[in-house]
């Protein structure tokens, strides 16, 4: 019986370690978070994860750049937009041709910014679905009471 409960004790272990591989994504006010092992993770962090995985290594590389050049496009275009507003707070002349300019970068930000989420979605997508194709939610062992002339037992099938 002891040997039994050793059998089931691993293979309960082994299920949950299974599980610890798979990068989950929640989507959060301006973005995601990607949790590993239950653990907050950052993009660096998630590309050096999803490394093992050439496909998906290649979108998240594009998706970061895009990230990169969204933001860069952002903090200036509000840059562009603050420096008016802040001229005009200060009782100066005002050029609101800056602030147009400003707008018009993060206009075209924005969308960047999406399709790099999108790329990285899409990544941390190829790579569960590469780390285990039988995971422990196709898993599902029937529990059965059994027995027999020498007692009874809990017979596992999987």
């Amino acid at each position: 019986m002891k040997t039994y409960l050793i059998i089931f004790v691993t293979a309960l272990s082994f299920t949950s370690l299974v599980n610890a591989q798979k990068i989950d994504t929640e989507k959060v006010f301006g973005g995601y978070k990607y949790t590993y092992n239950k653990e907050l993770i950052s993009i660096g962090d998630l590309a050096s994860i999803i490394e093992t995985n050439t496909d998906a290594y290649e979108l998240i590389k594009k998706g970061r750049t895009n990230r990169s050049l969204s933001g860069v496009l952002g903090f200036v275009g509000g840059g562009l937009i603050g420096w008016p507003i802040g001229t005009s707070l200060g009782g100066g002349e005002v050029n609101w041709t800056l602030a147009g300019i400003g707008a018009g970068l993060i206009a075209v930000a924005i969308p960047i910014s999406s399709r790099s989420n999108k790329k990285i979605n899409q990544a941390v997508e190829l790579y569960n679905a590469s780390i285990n194709p039988t995971s422990s939610t196709t898993f599902k062992p029937e529990f059965k009471i059994i027995a027999n002339g020498r007692g009874f037992g809990l017979a596992m099938n999987f």
